[in-house]
């Protein structure tokens, strides 16, 4: 199938843009590498910067997608307002995240690298497009988590779907820091299934441990 010039625009801005950053690529540098013209990006994006939120849009666009008709359906089968289970919550959340950037394709793992500059790069465009693309997915999934999970404060809830997100950014990084880390001990897998399942295991019970606060004598319970 031939793709048309404004995909092939996208895909090799998200290359370069996560190979040199967004700041010291060039509109000229992208349209040489699509086989476009400038006129081509000023007609489909307007922009460069309205480019960068095209390119994060059509991959954050989907998984957000994902999750929130994922959430709905869960949410109308629960019925009457009742809590989702935790480990429910916890899948659809991560899935389709390290569906897309896990499944193979050279355009994830741009992706990817490109989301990490979006957090490392001392860019405000970079940052705040990111951000304001998950609002929605936190406005929906905060209060079905904190119903499911009563016993937790706020605050704590807070620390634990941050850590949760960490958790699954590193996933979403690929097997080679996970074999750096370990020593080399892990088994390569593109067995999407099975790194879902055990995230999900390992995050679901992090989040149904017990509340703890940091006492002079150091970690102790907290009564909930």
């Amino acid at each position: 199938m031939v793709q048309d010039t404004k995909t092939d625009i996208l895909d090799e801005a998200e290359a370069l843009f996560a190979e040199k950053g967004y700041e010291a690529t060039s509109l000229r540098m992208i349209t040489a590498k699509a086989g476009a013209n400038l006129a081509a990006v000023n007609y489909y994006f307007g922009s460069k910067e309205a480019l960068l939120e095209a390119i994060y849009e059509r991959r954050i666009g989907r998984i957000n997608d994902e999750r929130l008709g994922s959430l709905d359906a869960l949410e109308a089968d629960a019925g009457g307002g009742k809590a989702i289970p935790v480990e429910n919550l916890v899948e659809i959340f991560v899935k389709p995240a390290l569906q897309i950037v896990r499944g193979g394709s050279p355009g994830g793992q741009n992706f990817i690298r490109l989301l990490g500059r979006s957090y490392l790069e001392p860019s405000h465009v970079l940052q705040d497009k990111v951000r304001h693309m998950y609002e929605e997915v936190t406005h929906r999934f905060k209060p079905a988590f904190a119903k499911a999970l009563p016993e937790l404060s706020e605050q704590e809830l807070y620390w634990r779907l941050h850590f949760m997100v960490g958790v699954l950014a590193y996933c979403m990084t690929g097997t080679e820091m996970m074999r750096m880390i370990a020593s080399s001990k892990i088994e390569h897998s593109d067995d999407i299934d099975l790194l879902v399942a055990r995230l999900v295991s390992f995050v679901t019970h992090g989040l149904y441990a017990d509340e703890v606060n940091l006492g002079t004598g150091g970690l102790e319970k907290q009564v909930v």
